[in-house]
């Protein structure tokens, strides 16, 4: 028995260490979200998440001046993660499923729940979300807006025409 120990004692001892195992840096892998259709030429919904903290107005000013230049109408989206209308919406303009009726459309996108008292403080109220508010000339809020939607897969059916009602209005001069 001794001798049977003292054999696998010596194979263990005289074996080398296997090399440690370094981690060879790699390449990122690109995660590539289903995109909208990309035909050459077509345009499509943007949205573009705001700043997270700072004035609103002059951001929101700044952001329509920058649409007016690339020839897109601009709309202040407030929404919430909580809310099943606002992910609805957010998740069919990001898919595309609004480009035929509003591809010059960019959506600024604020969270009610981290934008609350700025928005608030520049006009930007409403009693239920999604709010998509048609911005004033100076950035602020004036009151034309459309909010709240129902649930279910009906939400962003049930705003289509509302926000083309709302696209419809006059914008407001400087």
């Amino acid at each position: 028995m001794r001798r049977m120990l003292a054999v696998v004692w010596l194979a263990a001892c005289q074996r080398e260490a296997a090399p440690p195992v370094v981690a060879q840096p790699t390449k990122p892998i690109a995660v590539l979200a289903p995109a909208p259709d990309v035909t050459p030429g077509k345009r499509h919904i943007e949205v573009v998440s705001a700043l997270p903290d700072g004035p609103i107005a002059p951001y929101v000013q700044a952001e329509l001046a920058r649409a007016q230049a690339d020839g897109r109408r601009l709309l202040v989206y407030v929404g919430a993660t909580w809310c099943e209308p606002c992910r609805r919406f957010h998740d069919a303009a990001k898919a595309g499923e609004l480009d035929d009726a509003f591809s010059d459309l960019r959506l600024l996108e604020f969270d009610l729940d981290r934008d609350r008292d700025r928005l608030a403080a520049d006009g930007y109220r409403s009693e239920m979300i999604p709010l998509i508010a048609l911005p004033g000339a100076d950035g602020k809020g004036n009151g034309r807006g459309m909010q709240g939607s129902v649930k279910g897969e009906g939400a962003v059916a049930q705003m289509r025409p509302r926000l083309q009602e709302l696209l419809a209005l006059p914008t407001a001069t400087r």
